[in-house]
């Protein structure tokens, strides 16, 4: 198969998505199939992967996305070439991919890899929340109609996407995750260098830095508990424009010897991290699939974190880790347990390890690529309708 996979960002950009994207193509390609990413960005930029396809755009302020509404010349042309094609961003790349391929019949995939509406809420509080709200009730159900095949990488994504009115079939396929460097790992780090001792207790997180992974609520957890368990130390792995922030706060609660930030960490560096602590915390609601939850536990780590989608499709409550309501008390208590329940806690790092199995990049990518051949045996039978076929003419006069 010609696959293409359309994306608002990728590399050099850091996220879940662009990581899902890298793993599932270098996958694919194993599997002796052609990937494409479509996405926007410095067409300078050399990559080291081949078949990105860059177009540029005005660079959002530092976020690493760049705003366009159209592919240049020769993206559009390739991407009329594709057997497949796989969007993982709604709004931008979602309107071109149906712009550009639904008039030429090409299967047209989505996966919702985001919770939107709290995504709005974190990075624009002042707007009222019935404005995201809104906005997505209005356009998710009729883009997800006009794809051939939608996917949730959790059974508590499929819940969103039917309570903003999607009403077509949703097939929950997880995020594949490479665990095998998570598994074992020869090039463990020293605790030492952290100040950490051979008998602490070490909780760690990893991921972003930014507003809507809820880290100050974690923070005020951790200052709880730190007076009472003097051996607990939180390791907080990642970068994002709000750590200047949570290092002023961990300094005024007086943890600053307890709490270390180790700014961003290379992702083959990533498991001798995970594997040098105890347990992994996380206190984000806004995960859909997460990925960082996984690889913790392929490195043997058992989770702390948030009854909400994702986190809890992904976490068994007293078996894989520990799941708390978003409330300071109960999430304090659980992380007591997490703390002083020695034997518990190897227990279920064992059990977590065993359930990461489940999101080996190898079982879902082949589950993908099932799901991809059924699509576009499904498109074979499916006639366009002749303004699909007026608009692949005036298309294709303008390109």
């Amino acid at each position: 198969m010609r696959i293409g996979m359309m994306a608002d960002a990728y590399k050099p950009h850091i996220s879940g998505i662009t990581t899902y994207i890298a793993l599932n193509k270098h996958e694919m390609e194993n599997a002796g199939h052609e990937v494409y990413v479509f996405t926007f960005g410095d067409e300078d930029y050399k990559d080291e992967e081949p078949n990105i396809i860059r177009s540029g755009g005005v660079p959002i302020v530092d976020t690493g996305y760049y705003l366009n509404y159209r592919y240049k010349r020769e993206a559009r042309k390739l991407l009329q070439t594709m057997d497949l094609v796989h969007v993982h961003h709604p709004f931008l790349s979602g309107s071109i991919g149906l712009r550009i391929c639904r008039p030429r019949g090409i299967p047209l995939v989505f996966t919702n890899h985001t919770r939107y509406d709290l995504y709005a809420h974190a990075y624009l509080p002042i707007l009222p929340d019935v404005i995201g709200e809104t906005m997505l009730h209005a356009y998710m159900p009729a883009f997800c109609r006009a794809c051939d095949q939608i996917i949730a990488p959790s059974a508590g994504m499929r819940e969103i996407l039917v309570k903003f009115g999607v009403d077509v079939s949703i097939q929950v396929v997880p995020n594949g995750v490479d665990i095998k460097p998570f598994l074992n790992c020869d090039a463990i780090q020293d605790r030492t260098q952290f100040g950490f001792n051979s008998d602490d207790i070490v909780m760690i997180y990893v991921g972003r830095l930014g507003p809507e992974k809820n880290i100050p609520f974690m923070l005020r957890s951790f200052a709880g508990i730190s007076q009472a368990y003097d051996k607990a130390r939180l390791l907080i792995v990642g970068d994002g424009p709000e750590r200047d922030n949570f290092e002023d706060r961990v300094q005024a609660m007086g943890i600053q010897e307890k709490v270390i930030f180790t700014g961003m960490v290379t992702y083959d560096k990533l498991p001798g991290y995970l594997h040098m602590s105890d347990a992994f915390l996380t206190a984000s609601v806004t995960e859909v699939h997460p990925l960082s939850v996984i690889e913790a536990m392929a490195a043997g780590l058992p989770v702390l974190g948030i009854q909400s989608p994702g986190v809890g499709d992904t976490v068994e409550d007293g078996a894989t880790g520990y799941l708390a309501t978003e409330d300071l008390a109960a999430f304090t208590a659980k992380m007591v347990r997490l703390i002083s329940e020695h034997d518990r806690r190897l227990e279920m790092g064992r059990n977590a390890q065993k359930a990461s199995e489940q999101y080996a990049i190898e079982k879902t990518t082949r589950t993908m690529l099932d799901l991809y051949e059924e699509t576009i045996e499904r498109a074979r039978h499916r006639k366009r309708p002749l303004s699909r076929r007026i608009s692949q003419f005036l298309e294709d006069l303008l390109t």
